[in-house]
């Protein structure tokens, strides 16, 4: 129980990596808070998950896009749990068009979401992050290799994580806070089932040759919310199964 007395709060923590990371954390001894935007049901099943496992859970709907529903999630967790000590940075949207089929309001959808949600969660998290506090964020294996066309916008989005992961990491590191990224390879969710449509090309782009699942992504989470890991900072840890080689 590495996390045993630690609170979480996993933003998109009602489905794919969000649950599955929720889940982990709660095995390894935290208490967890989960966001959704819309998946009220299944965010209630995440909750029960964790509670079968001996921890305390919430659920709280917010929206990424929505930055006084994503400010008030974390003032909700530090309100019924007394603290906080690790965001994970879940929530996003995918996005696929070439640059000029991209209207504005895709634009303004996956950027408020995939940028200024992060932005807006951790700067609220930072002021009751101490000692030990871990800020983690799903970023994309496209941020290293683009794998065809129609990814722009969403590349640009997951690479604004590289540098808030680097920056942030410089400005918390002298409160004993580490930041990290995590990428994620092909996975396989329900939003991107590994029988897929595309699943036979986004596998053969790997290395091994297949999906991941959630739940490895969600033990890289652990790892770094271990307090084994207090000198990995600024790190970015990709769990891609070798999209990037």
């Amino acid at each position: 129980m590495i996390l045993d007395g630690k609170v979480a709060l996993v933003t998109g923590g009602s489905r794919g990596i969000g649950a599955a990371t929720a889940v982990r954390l709660a095995e390894d001894g935290a208490d967890v808070v989960v966001t959704y935007a819309d998946s009220e049901r299944l965010a209630a099943e995440v909750v029960e998950r964790i509670k079968s496992r001996g921890r305390r859970a919430l659920a709280v709907r917010a929206d990424n896009a929505d930055a006084a529903a994503v400010e008030a999630a974390v003032t909700a967790t530090v309100a019924e749990f007394g603290r906080l000590d690790v965001l994970v940075n879940n929530a996003g949207v995918g996005f696929v068009a070439p640059l000029e089929e991209t209207a504005q309001d895709d634009v303004d959808r996956v950027l408020a979401v995939n940028v200024r949600g992060v932005l807006v969660a951790s700067k609220a998290a930072v002021a009751h992050l101490g000692e030990g506090g871990r800020v983690i964020t799903i970023g994309s294996c496209v941020t290293d290799r683009v794998p065809g066309p129609g990814m722009v916008l969403y590349a640009v989005s997951k690479s604004a994580m590289v540098g808030l992961t680097k920056a942030l990491a410089r400005e918390l590191s002298p409160r004993g806070v580490t930041v990290n990224l995590v990428h994620p390879g092909p996975i396989d969710t329900d939003l991107n089932p590994a029988d897929g449509p595309y699943a036979a090309d986004q596998a053969s782009s790997t290395a091994v040759g297949r999906y991941g699942s959630a739940e490895e992504v969600a033990a890289a989470v652990s790892y770094l919310a271990d307090p084994a890991s207090a000198y990995v900072t600024a790190a970015i840890l990709s769990v891609d199964g070798g999209h990037a080689a």
